[in-house]
């Protein structure tokens, strides 16, 4: 059985979808979420995971003295849990080298465009939709790809688009790709546990 963790700083409603699909949905019998991050201790997600008596933590970029110390403390945490996969789902925080090389090719992102369009640093949330609109673009969507040392340029895993409406605001946006993320990260997942991780020889 595969192990997840799920970073998230927000909501959590990719989060929640991730672990209903470990559940009752496509990933039953293949992965089960053991253990949600956070840096934010008012992130809703927080109560969300532990209702399902998942195992939460908050840590601080702001309790650390530098940037190696609180990537090394999550990288100690996510060794010390037996975690194969890493999720992040809203996780407004780039993760540190020595945790991106140590998962490679087990760290995945949702992002809420058909990237390469619309990434990159401070695209995130309505800040992706907004500019979607102001675009005039009669596409967008949303992508599950790698995570490397950038933002949005690892490995796109799996993407899927919807049709734009010209009178839709930022917020009729969002809804329309939240609901494609929802359906495609559990998708996404599942194909990295029978593909890739078959291929790299196991977690």
């Amino acid at each position: 059985m595969i192990t997840i963790a799920i970073f998230v700083s927000g909501s959590g409603s990719n989060m929640v979808e991730i672990i209903n699909a470990t559940k009752h949905g496509i990933l039953k019998n293949l992965a089960r979420v053991t253990l949600v991050i956070s840096n934010n201790q008012s992130a809703r997600a927080i109560a969300k995971a532990q209702a399902y008596n998942i195992k939460t933590i908050c840590i601080k970029r702001s309790e650390f003295n530098n940037e190696n110390d609180f990537n090394k403390k999550i990288l100690k945490l996510l060794v010390k849990e037996q975690i194969d996969i890493i999720c992040l789902a809203g996780y407004l925080k780039m993760l540190g080298i020595n945790i991106i090389n140590t998962y490679k090719n087990k760290i995945l992102n949702i992002h809420p465009s058909l990237l390469p369009k619309f990434g990159g640093k401070g695209m995130y949330g309505i800040h992706v939709h907004r500019a979607v609109y102001e675009s005039k673009e009669s596409f967008s969507g949303a992508t599950v790809h790698f995570v490397d040392e950038n933002y949005d340029t690892g490995q796109i895993i799996l993407q899927k688009s919807v049709s734009i409406n010209r009178n839709e605001l930022p917020k009729d946006i969002e809804k329309k790709v939240l609901i494609v993320e929802h359906t495609i990260y559990p998708q996404a997942i599942k194909h990295v546990i029978t593909n890739y991780l078959k291929i790299s020889g196991g977690v």
